[in-house]
């Protein structure tokens, strides 16, 4: 959520900046709530004066004798007037709060301006693109050929966007994901957590996820209560990454100076409703309504937040550079960021199918946006509370990073060859081979 005084000392500056993210600030309603806040807060401070004003005369009143209960009716006015004023002003700062949890956050000056993803620029490159001496397949050819894959049994069991994964596939998938866990804690100094995987209204909103996006979220809410009908179940969201329970851990917290910087990692699932994505990557795994993920969270010093999106970029290139997976590092444009987001680095791994690099992680430095919905702060060396930055990305997506390792380790006789560095986590086995298959 933005700062509201930066709206208020600044708006036209403000405005061009929403712009360059494709979001059109409400000017028109915005400046009719604030032009009714301050005339309403003055009438309400003015009512306050006179209240006390008359309190203080029925104190002086009752000292000398005299009769106050003119004074004592004026006050009973007040007090109607007064509550009434108030209300209305709540109100008004309720609109006004309204509005900011739909504004997205600015981009950092470094952000290159653009509409979408074809304004988005290459930083680097890394790894050699394999080259095939025979006809490949995609990811979902090889998974049923092995038959591992099963996307028809998925269908029958929740419906379009869901998979089945079985025998080495399935641990396959597995070892992906503690193979990130090990090398996040062990390598690169997170803190290993284990999260809810529904979360409550309050914990959505603080990440940005709500009131805006609700339509991407799965709700649930509990059944009956038999015992007591009219008693109301608390409505709870399937978490759409674990980035919204983790960066919560610390929500209305003022964490210790010298506890900085928190890095927190987490295996989850993750539910997606993919709401305005009908007919794309309807085949495979890349867009799925489940799906598993390793996420990373750094909560850090205002001063320390772009060095630590650095560390947090490489630290999930380090996860496909071990698994020997080219990919590419990009500097999203304005127009293409998520709506928390002041600036974000996506890597793209490379995808053999489909002739190109695919977003297999997006790493964005929040700056206070986040905070300042969650009140997350420190101490400054004044004994003041400051709002911390937040970060958070992807280390790595499980089921995409499974789609290249398919894809680009794939052989002529349809098995694939398994990464040395999961090997360990798969017993020895060394290629995921048909029942049978030499």
């Amino acid at each position: 959520m933005l700062d509201i005084q930066l709206l208020r000392t600044d708006l036209e500056q403000i405005i061009h900046k929403l712009a360059s993210r494709n979001y059109q600030f409400p000017v028109e309603r915005f400046n009719q709530l604030e032009h009714d806040r301050k005339k309403i807060q003055t009438h309400t401070e003015a009512l306050q004066a006179k209240r006390n004003a008359a309190s203080k005369c029925i104190g002086q009143a009752k000292s000398k004798g005299e009769d106050a209960s003119e004074i004592l009716a004026e006050i009973a006015s007040l007090g109607d007037a007064l509550k009434t004023s108030e209300n209305h002003l709540e109100q008004i700062q309720s609109e006004l709060q309204a509005i900011l949890y739909e504004v997205p956050n600015l981009p950092h000056d470094s952000v290159p301006e653009g509409n979408g993803e074809e304004d988005n620029q290459e930083i680097r490159r890394w790894g050699e693109i394999p080259e095939f001496n025979f006809a490949i397949m995609d990811h979902v050819s090889l998974g049923e050929n092995l038959n591992m894959l099963d996307f028809e049994t998925a269908a029958k069991l929740s419906g379009a966007r869901f998979s089945l994964m079985k025998d080495n596939l399935a641990r396959l998938h597995r070892a992906l994901a503690q193979f990130m866990l090990d090398t996040h804690v062990q390598e690169n100094g997170y803190t290993e957590t284990y999260v809810p995987y529904l979360v409550n209204r309050n914990s959505l909103q603080g990440t940005g996820q709500l009131p805006k996006f609700e339509a991407d979220l799965f709700a649930v809410t509990a059944g009956n209560n038999k015992t007591n009908p009219s008693e109301h179940h608390e409505h709870f969201y399937l978490i759409p990454t674990a980035e919204v329970p983790i960066t919560n851990i610390v929500r209305d917290e003022i964490i210790p100076f010298k506890a900085l910087p928190l890095k927190f990692v987490a295996h989850t699932p993750c539910f997606r409703s993919e709401a305005g994505s009908y007919g794309r990557d309807t085949r495979g795994l890349i867009r799925q309504h489940q799906f598993d993920k390793v996420e990373l969270v750094h909560i850090v010093h205002p001063d320390e937040s772009y060095a630590a999106l650095e560390e947090l970029v490489g630290n999930a290139e380090k996860i496909l550079q071990k698994l020997k997976l080219p990919y590419r590092v990009m500097a999203l444009c304005t127009g293409d960021m998520g709506f928390s987001a002041a600036k974000t680095y996506d890597i793209e791994v490379w995808l053999p199918a489909q002739k190109t690099y695919r977003e297999i992680s997006s790493c964005s430095n929040c700056e206070a946006f986040q905070a300042r919905r969650m009140q997350v702060r420190f101490r400054n060396g004044n004994g003041k509370p400051v709002l911390l930055h937040t970060l958070n990305g992807s280390g790595l997506a499980i089921g995409r990073t499974l789609v290249a390792v398919l894809e680009n380790f794939q052989n002529a006789d349809g098995s694939v060859s398994i990464p040395e560095v999961l090997q360990p986590y798969m017993n020895g086995l060394d290629r995921l081979r048909t029942a049978g298959g030499k």
